[in-house]
């Protein structure tokens, strides 16, 4: 309240000095003409006392309106009705004014969310109609497998490597398309981490295999409170980047207090890189050399941890592997 009425103060400033202004000339005029001392002292009280008095009038109104603006301000969406009604010319200006803009701001939200949706509509159109053309590459693949000639062979791993790309990215497609409904798509459940780790395992079992890189897994027995869908992405994806950026050695699953971990024995990722590995679109040095990274996938899983409530960090070393900590996790919710 202190704060308001210095700030009221501060913005009738001009009137406070026009008022002592007059005043003062008053007391001069009575000064110069011998006025009597009493009814000017028993005048000036009178007006000080009006002027206290209308004074925290317009303070009242003052605080009132700073009230109801701050509260419209504080919802999600502006209503041009809550404003208070203008006190004077340039106030009916200023609202005026606010109406156009506001009337703006309705159409452009309108234009951008049609625009989204039809997008949207678009790549979700897009990723389905796409799934027909691969599944027919996977049937000529299949038919191909059988084959003596190993050049042959080799040239079929692969082209199941890179077909298996392509669905990746398509899953992709439709998962950053799905976040923004995510809210509404979670079932939290307590599910084994076991279950997940597998489920991702298993659709990565033949990529292990084509680039020979070793598992190192051993059931964790642990059970988290989840939605397995999206945390099953999240490890996938994980387990994405560490084949994707590791040429020879192992990838590593295990608990650490917490935190399932997977490490791995890859290139690794500079330091400079490391703050930024989670924002949009963001490569970094060895993404950019390797031209593999989309700056996509280690953006949804950050998404998709901090909307079910799961920590998620990285560590890196260049040259010697990545350490990716996914917090299992729950606030604990006390019951009053």
């Amino acid at each position: 309240m202190m704060r308001l009425l210095g700030q009221f103060l501060k913005e009738n400033k001009r009137n406070i000095f026009l008022y002592l202004g007059i005043s003062g000339i008053f007391f001069v005029v009575f000064e110069l003409y011998g006025t009597p001392g009493e009814p000017v002292v028993y005048g000036a009280s009178l007006c000080g006392s009006w002027l206290l008095v209308y004074g925290g009038y317009e303070f009242f109104r003052y605080v009132r309106k700073h009230r109801k603006l701050s509260e419209a301000l504080q919802r999600a969406i502006i209503v041009i009705d809550d404003v208070p009604e203008p006190s004077g010319l340039l106030e009916e200006d200023y609202q005026r004014l606010l109406e156009v803009l506001y009337k703006e701001k309705l159409e452009l939200e309108s234009k951008e969310r049609i625009s989204r949706r039809e997008m949207s509509d678009y790549y979700t159109m897009w990723a389905h109609q796409i799934k027909t053309p691969i599944a027919a590459l996977r049937l000529l693949i299949q038919t191909n497998e059988e084959t003596e000639d190993e050049e042959k062979r080799s040239l079929v791993r692969e082209m199941k490597m890179e077909l298996f790309k392509v669905e990746q990215y398509v899953e992709m497609v439709l998962t950053y398309l799905r976040m923004e409904s995510m809210s509404s798509d979670l079932v939290l459940e307590t599910y084994s981490l076991d279950d997940i780790i597998r489920q991702a395992v298993r659709k990565y079992s033949s990529m292990f295999i084509m680039k020979k890189i070793q598992l190192d897994y051993e059931p964790v027995g642990r059970q988290a409170l989840t939605d397995e869908r999206w945390l099953v992405f999240v490890v996938e994806q994980v387990l994405s980047n560490a084949l994707k950026y590791t040429k020879k050695g192992k990838v590593s699953i295990y608990m650490e207090g917490a935190f399932l971990v997977i490490e791995d024995t890859g290139i690794g990722i500079w330091p400079e890189d490391l703050p930024r590995v989670f924002e949009r679109g963001f490569t970094g040095y060895n993404g950019r050399r390797d031209k593999k990274s989309t700056g996509i996938g280690l953006y949804l899983c950050k998404s998709v941890m901090d909307r079910l409530e799961h920590d998620i960090r990285i560590e890196s070393e260049v040259g010697a592997g990545t350490r990716v900590y996914l917090g299992i996790s729950r606030p604990t919710l006390h019951v009053e």
